[in-house]
């Protein structure tokens, strides 16, 4: 059985900021004009400098230790199908060896984080592998 350094309630909320984060866009937009209530939409989805989901993600991410940040990165990878549930030990090691500058960083540069971080999870859970 395998134990993740982590809650997997952790790994699911993550994954609802990181879905926040993704769906927005950059300020295209810089004066939006027009009717005040129908520009909240506009703004919401729209990322400024005064947002701070983004720099909330890379300090939850970048406060991990090594191995939730390697367990965080084979999940992602799993999820995305680059390896299996089965050789988690091996894809956890692979995660620390690969590891170049911040985790948050790569996470945060692949638009399909949330979607391969749960997918995942999921795999891991349906694998019968996960230590419930």
């Amino acid at each position: 059985m395998i134990e993740l350094p982590f809650d997997t309630a952790e790994i699911d909320a993550l994954v609802l900021r990181f879905k926040s984060v993704m769906a927005r866009e950059g300020l295209d937009i810089p004066d939006l004009g027009g009717n005040a209530s129908d520009d909240e939409i506009t703004e919401m989805l729209q990322e400024t400098a005064g947002d701070l989901s983004r720099d909330e993600i890379t300090q939850e991410i970048e406060t991990m230790n090594d191995d939730q940040q390697d367990a965080l990165v084979a999940l992602f990878w799993i999820g995305r199908g680059d390896a299996a549930p089965e050789s988690w030990a091996e894809t956890c090691r692979l995660a620390r060896a690969r590891h170049v500058g911040r985790v948050s960083r790569y996470l945060l540069s692949k638009p399909l984080v949330a979607t391969y971080l749960a997918d995942g999870l999921e795999a891991m859970q349906t694998s019968g592998l996960l230590d419930p």
